[in-house]
């Protein structure tokens, strides 16, 4: 099988910890031929959507972690699978992307997650469809709305809907402690659109990421544990990562979920849970895959690569 990614530039990789490295290596042992490209590469000329691709070839050591072929163009349609892997922002270029991966879809390409389905999916905004899951949370650019949520809910936390890596995050206590600064801040003065949500105490024990594969939840969940004074848990704020079996909770989430988004066309997503309450639903590049499975020995990449071999039926 050629399975092609979309990715950040190669070069930036940490391959001990990067989740498209570990699907790579996995589809690498299993015989299938990597091809990478990024998302400047791709062009749409005479109605066919290509791009300069560079077979990849993984050399085992850990610096020079691969040798590239030279770039070839070639049509989308030709690979069996393409792998959306491009990190967020999500911004006007991400949606681009997307538009562009849409109509190679159409001439036959296979892309997993779907891009009409990653932008569908707002990370932050697509818990709204499962409100049953979730703590109090409020979407608005409102700032009389968002001061009266925190004046009913007294401890909350304000994000804005396009972060990622815990960017943008504030808790507001029950003292209202720069309130007025934070809205200000994040809404621009009420011309964009946020979110807050009531605090979540458990956070303490972790913000876990559930890994929802082909509609099925891996077993095994990375807990990502703030520390000191921090509330964030997320890895990139200085979170520290414990793998951990999924709760009951946990499963009644995935499961209520993890069918419905794969019908839609996301095969991979991760699901961020704290305590009990679902708090986003990533589609673009989740991550966790090497903590997961150096912690517990389960095979996240193997699972991915099974379930990509299931959809192209290869």
């Amino acid at each position: 099988m050629k399975i092609a990614f979309l990715a950040d530039p190669l070069s930036g990789f940490k391959i001990y910890k990067d989740s498209t490295f570990a699907m790579m290596r996995e589809a690498a042992r299993r015989g299938h031929e990597i091809y990478a490209f990024e998302q400047r590469d791709m062009a749409l000329e005479l109605g066919v959507v290509s791009a300069e691709v560079r077979r990849i070839h993984l050399t085992g050591e850990q610096d020079a972690w691969y040798r590239a072929d030279e770039a070839r163009d070639l049509r989308l349609s030709s690979f069996d699978a393409i792998i959306e892997r491009k990190d967020p922002p999500f911004d006007m270029e991400y949606v681009y992307g997307t538009y562009l991966l849409e109509l190679a879809e159409k001439q036959g390409a296979r892309v997993f997650n779907r891009p009409s389905a990653i932008r569908d999916h707002n990370e932050k905004l697509a818990i709204g469809q499962f409100s049953q899951f979730t703590s109090p949370t409020l979407v608005t650019s409102s700032e009389k709305r968002l001061r009266a949520f925190h004046a009913q809910h007294g401890d909350v936390i304000f994000k804005p809907l396009d972060g990622m890596g815990g960017t943008g995050i504030f808790r507001v206590k029950h003292d209202a402690m720069n309130l007025g600064a934070i809205i200000e801040t994040l809404s621009d003065n009420g011309k964009r659109t946020i979110m807050v949500q009531k605090y979540i105490p458990e956070i303490v024990k972790g913000d876990k990421r559930i890994l929802v594969i082909g509609g099925k939840p891996v077993p095994f969940a990375l807990a990502r544990i703030p520390q000191g004074s921090e509330v964030r848990g997320n890895l990139a704020a200085g979170g520290i990562g414990v793998a951990q079996p999924i709760t009951e909770r946990d499963r009644e989430i995935a499961e209520a979920l993890g069918p419905l988004l794969a019908e839609r066309g996301l095969l991979l997503v991760g699901l961020d849970v704290i305590g009990d309450f679902l708090t986003e639903v990533n589609v673009t590049s989740p991550t966790c895959f090497q903590e997961i499975t150096d912690q517990t020995g389960f095979d996240v990449a193997a699972m991915f690569i099974d379930a990509v071999e299931l959809a192209t039926g290869k």
